[in-house]
């Protein structure tokens, strides 16, 4: 049975929990408010914002598999976690960071199209086109996460069963295991480049060709019109990858350089940082989320 270990900051765990337990607070309240919001205003009901919506919907689910299981370390020292849980914690972790990564991409092709070609928006992007580019988004982080429990299941664990972590991860799960992990390094790697590289370059090629295409206009308002509907998709790009590029980097090469007590809150904010802040982000960058919120307060108070 693996067992969590935060030893390293056990001193400041209730500290350290607040902030955590907080931000989950906040990002349960944000993202099914957004969710609701969308579904609710119909000037919402937009590629961009049926888009958002999965991305809000991912984002809740992906804090949700890991912050529950680390409020009650810090709090309760429940430690231990059955092996299989551990496996299902694992993919599911995986699972949901590789459909969000999938998500972003769309959101940036979805822009894309709007400032490239923005009449022919509504009818390239029509609600069946986004429900099976979200479907396939889903399958495809799905399905390729499901061998990791499988081959992390047939490795042998005769030594310790300390996770230095507050969830069960691939690569933390398989530094246990007294075998060769090569296969499981290699897949591993592999999925990061059919998830991770191919997302970040369909975004750069999609930001390229908007730049070329926002450059060419002759107005600066236009411009700046332009500009603006992409801020709060980069800010999301930028508050999602970074923090999951360090993980999976001082994963690989930076386990003896990076202390302990770093990697783990990282580990933590990676997960938890982009469904706190992409509420908030899209409700003060975008104009039509402000207004609907605005437009839904007041129309209670006049209901009230």
């Amino acid at each position: 049975m693996p067992v969590f270990n935060s030893l390293c900051l056990e001193r400041v765990h209730v500290w350290i929990s607040l902030p955590l337990c907080t931000m989950y607070i906040i990002s349960l309240v944000g993202n099914l408010g957004l969710v609701y919001l969308i579904y609710y205003e119909e000037s919402l009901h937009r590629p961009m914002y049926f888009f958002l919506a999965m991305l809000s919907l991912i984002d809740l689910l992906t804090c949700t598999t890991t912050l529950p299981n680390a409020l009650c370390i810090f709090w309760f020292s429940l430690k231990e976690i059955n092996f299989n849980a551990c496996l299902s914690q694992m993919f599911f972790v995986h699972g949901f960071t590789g459909v969000e990564s999938g998500v972003l991409m769309l959101m940036a092709l979805d822009r894309y199209i709007a400032i490239c070609y923005p009449l022919r928006y509504a009818t390239i992007l029509t609600n069946p086109i986004i429900a099976k580019a979200g479907l396939a988004t889903f399958l495809r982080g799905v399905l390729l996460m499901i061998p990791f429990p499988f081959l992390v299941k047939r490795l042998p664990f005769c030594q310790s069963n300390i996770i230095s972590h507050t969830y069960c991860d691939h690569m933390s799960v398989v530094k246990l295991s007294c075998a060769s992990i090569k296969v499981n390094v290699i897949y591993g790697l592999m999925v990061a480049l059919l998830i991770g590289v191919f997302d970040i370059c369909c975004i750069s090629v999609s930001y390229t060709m908007i730049l070329q295409a926002v450059i060419s206009l002759s107005s600066s308002d236009a411009r700046q019109k332009a500009f603006s509907t992409c801020t709060a998709h980069i800010s999301a790009i930028i508050i999602t990858y970074v923090p999951a590029f360090f993980t999976f980097f001082t994963h690989r090469f930076g386990e003896h350089t990076i202390p302990p007590s770093l990697h783990i809150i990282v580990a933590n904010i990676y997960l938890l940082l982009p469904p706190t802040l992409n509420p908030i982000v899209y409700g003060v960058k975008t104009k039509q989320i402000r207004d609907s919120v605005i437009k839904f307060f007041q129309g209670d108070k006049g209901a009230g």
